[in-house]
């Protein structure tokens, strides 16, 4: 958990020492400004919690609230509007407009070294397009979220590397990236019968940054009926853009499941389970694999599935080193789409920080009919579950990025890939006669695998749950990637429970790799 060395009293003590000496109410609130903090975030949303929960409401006239999404798109802020603009510093805010479902305001703030001051709702801020409407209803509107523009590509121009909108949403990028997997600030009771409940970021506070700063400063208070919470955000951008996050969420009721730095992304189709039409692309998706480092050492890896109905699975994790889901190969002869380019669609690795004791990294996939839905849900649940009024505090840092190798240890080799197809039975003739059974080819890959020569007498440690025959077991070397491919053959007992399989390369009775694990999902269609 992580513990503040400052606790809030401490701050109190500080401060009316500080007054006494200097007598100044003005200098008390400058001192108060600059002291503003996660321990301010928190005193309210423990304020907030002990309250009883009130529901957002609605203040968006039918012009805007009955917005379709291509016509909401086109709301778009005015560059020489942002907020900074006419400062020096590389930052910059832009606004998201009220629109759609994206119905209620949220406060946002800015924090400077003698302040804390609303930023308030301006029109003019927009350009709406081809869009008309009384200008008279839009007086008491808001903003939807907030984009942090940073030069981040080239210094000439203002690209936009983090947006925030919508429940506890938010997305970032770093150089040469395109927006895909979403973050989330905390998930309560997914994929349970009772249904989910999506906490929502109701106010912020932005630290103004100084010139020379190349980090900005985020506190958010969090609010739902079963819980409110404190988060600060520390976003570094760069070739790889870095969050590093500090929550302290409090409980107004139980809660049957939290969610701990979720991530949220989409999966369809590729090689393994390919559209039911024919598609250009090979794949389609933002993320192919949960990645996960266990307290022991062990990687793992989940490749993702489109499954036929709601897929819940769990790995027990006490204090884990890390998991993600990523997006393994970035050649674009994998995705072949000019227009959405998924080949540059970050990773984003969750890397803990202090001791976050028991509990389990939980993956949930979601069916879904095309590419416009989020179908996958990850996150660490602690086994222990907050009571009303005790805190769970939690730090941890975000890497979004689009070197996966640069996340795994270089002498423990990774999955490339994950090939499905028929099962084929090899006659005397050497004719390939398919039959019922499923076959899949597993390609580990990695520096450490690449130094050895391919005579190297290695092992594979295999194992599949009772649903599964097992046919064949093989070990190949690959000479085009100085990798080896697993070749497993088996046979589904019961069509309508799924398959689980594991996997991993060893050496001297030593694995080298990560672990394989995959599941068929029930009801799975035999490629012909």
């Amino acid at each position: 958990m992580f513990l503040r060395t400052v606790k809030a009293v401490e701050s109190t003590r500080v401060r009316s020492v500080l007054l006494g000496v200097l007598g100044s109410a003005s200098l008390l609130a400058a001192v108060q400004a600059q002291a503003f903090s996660l321990d301010d975030v928190a005193a309210k949303a423990k304020a907030l919690g002990e309250e009883t929960y009130s529901a957002p409401t609605s203040n968006l006239p039918p012009e805007f609230s009955e917005l379709q999404f291509a016509d909401y798109q086109k709301i778009q802020p005015r560059p020489e509007k942002f907020h900074w603009s006419d400062r020096d510093t590389p930052f910059k805010l832009g606004f998201y407009h009220q629109g759609m479902h994206f119905n209620t305001p949220v406060k946002i703030n800015e924090v400077t070294a003698t302040t804390v001051k609303e930023i308030k709702y301006d029109p003019s801020r927009f350009d709406f397009g081809d869009m008309t409407f009384d200008e008279q209803a839009t007086r008491n509107l808001g903003y939807a979220g907030f984009r942090v523009m940073y030069p981040i590509n080239r210094k000439d121009k203002q690209d936009e590397i983090m947006s925030v909108l919508g429940a506890s949403y938010f997305r970032v990028i770093g150089k040469d990236q395109i927006y895909g997997l979403s973050a989330r600030g905390l998930a309560l009771d997914t994929a349970l019968p009772s249904g989910e409940e999506f906490p929502y970021f109701r106010e912020f506070w932005i630290e103004r940054p100084k010139p020379e700063d190349r980090h900005l400063v985020i506190f958010a208070l969090l609010d739902s009926p079963r819980a409110t919470g404190a988060y600060r955000f520390v976003l570094r951008p760069g070739a790889d853009a870095v969050v590093d996050v500090q929550s302290k969420v409090f409980f107004r009721d139980n809660v049957s499941k939290v969610g701990v730095a979720p991530l949220t992304s989409m999966f369809l189709f590729d090689p393994r389970h390919p559209p039911q039409e024919n598609s250009f692309r090979p794949a389609l998706h933002d993320s192919n694999g949960l990645a996960i480092h266990t307290a022991d050492g062990e990687w793992i890896w989940r490749p993702l599935n489109n499954p036929r109905h709601l897929a819940v699975s769990t790995w027990q994790v006490n204090n884990p080193r890390g998991f993600g889901l990523l997006q393994r190969g970035r050649e674009f002869s994998r995705y072949e789409d000019l227009d959405d380019r998924y080949d540059l669609r970050p990773s984003a690795w969750i890397e803990p920080k202090g001791d976050w004791g028991d509990g389990q990294v939980e993956l949930v996939e979601i069916p879904t009919p095309d590419e416009t839905n989020d179908n996958i849900v990850a996150f660490w649940s602690p086994k222990e579950r907050p009571k009303q009024g005790e805190p769970l505090e939690i730090a941890y840092r975000m890497h979004w990025t689009m070197d996966e190798p640069a996340l795994h240890e270089p002498e423990n080799a990774w999955v490339a890939q994950t090939l499905r197809s028929a099962g084929e039975d090899k006659q005397a003739n050497l004719i390939r006669q398919v039959d019922d059974s499923i076959t899949l080819l597993v390609d580990f890959e990695g520096p450490a695998l690449a130094k050895l020569p391919g005579d190297t007498p290695l092992q594979t440690q295999v194992s599949t749950s009772d649903n599964a025959e097992l046919m064949e077991n093989s070990l190949r070397y690959n000479p085009a990637t100085k990798g080896w491919r697993v070749t497993l053959r088996f046979k589904v007992k019961d069509p309508k429970q799924p398959v689980e399989l594991r996997a991993a390369l060893s050496k001297d009775n030593h694995a080298i790799s990560e672990t394989w694990s995959y599941q068929l999902p029930a009801n799975t269609v035999t490629p012909p």
